[in-house]
C-alpha cells in the first residue's frame, strides 16, 4: 500500500469519512499526532519527532509504537520529517491528518503550503481534520462531489489567472485574483463543483460537515 497517513498535532474529529481514509493507508505518527492514533483507532507503524508534545497516558500499544528521534532545534518541523520519511517508504499519496488548527499558525499554514509544493511536485497530498478538508489546486479542470451547500474558500498561495468556478452560488468566469484578496472566500457549491486555474498555487478548503 503506496497511501501514507500523516497524523500532525492539529484539530481532528473522527468522522466516518476519515476514519475511512487511515484505515485504507499506511500511518506514520508525528510527535503529539500521536495522540489522534486512539481517538482513530489506529497502530502508526512508526511515531517521528523530537517529542515534546508527548502526550500522557497512552495505551500501551501506541507507547510501544517504535520511535525515530529527532533533536529540538532541527531545520524541519516533525511533520515535515513524517513526511519525507512517507516519501522515502515508497509513498505515492499522501493524507495530513490533523493539519489544521491546533496551538500552532504557523504550523498549520506550513501544512497548506507544503501540501501545495508536494501536490505542484507530482506527490498528490490532501489535509484534512475530519470536519474540514483541502485539497491542492493544480493548472486544469477539477471536479468534487461535495453535498448541496457545502461551503468552501479558494485560499490563493500566490497571484491566480485563469480561476473559473462552475457549481457554486457565486460562480466566477476565467477571473485574475490578486494574493491577499478575499473574492475567493466562502462560498457554497449548487450542484457539481467545477474549478478550473490557469495559472497559480491554490488551495480548496471545504467544510463538508457544515452541510449536514
Amino acid at each position: 500500500m503506496n497511501r501514507f497517513t500523516i497524523l500532525l498535532g492539529g484539530d481532528l474529529m473522527p468522522t466516518a469519512a476519515l476514519r475511512a481514509a487511515v484505515m485504507e493507508s499506511r500511518i506514520i505518527a508525528a510527535d503529539g499526532g500521536m495522540l489522534h492514533a486512539a481517538a482513530l483507532d489506529v497502530v502508526p507503524e512508526l511515531w517521528v519527532g523530537d517529542f515534546d508534545s508527548v502526550p500522557d497516558a497512552l495505551p500501551a500499544r501506541l507507547a510501544a509504537v517504535e520511535r525515530q528521534g529527532f533533536p529540538r532545534e532541527k531545520d524541519k518541523t516533525d511533520g515535515e520529517l513524517a513526511v519525507d520519511i512517507a516519501v522515502a517508504r515508497g509513498a505515492t499519496e499522501l493524507l495530513l491528518a490533523g493539519a489544521f488548527g491546533g496551538p500552532r499558525s504557523d504550523h498549520e499554514f506550513l501544512h497548506m503550503a507544503l501540501a501545495c509544493r508536494l501536490s505542484a511536485g507530482g506527490m498528490p497530498t490532501r489535509l484534512s481534520s475530519g470536519t474540514q478538508e483541502g485539497i491542492p489546486l493544480l493548472s486544469g479542470i477539477v471536479d468534487f462531489t461535495y453535498p448541496d451547500g457545502t461551503l468552501f474558500s479558494i485560499l490563493a498561495f500566490s497571484d491566480l489567472s485563469g480561476l473559473t468556478v462552475r457549481g457554486a452560488k457565486w460562480p466566477l468566469d476565467a477571473v485574475t485574483v490578486p494574493f491577499g484578496a478575499s473574492l475567493t472566500i466562502s462560498n457554497e457549491t449548487r450542484g457539481r463543483l467545477e474549478i478550473t486555474l490557469g495559472t497559480g498555487r491554490a488551495l480548496l478548503l471545504a467544510h463538508p460537515q457544515a452541510s449536514d
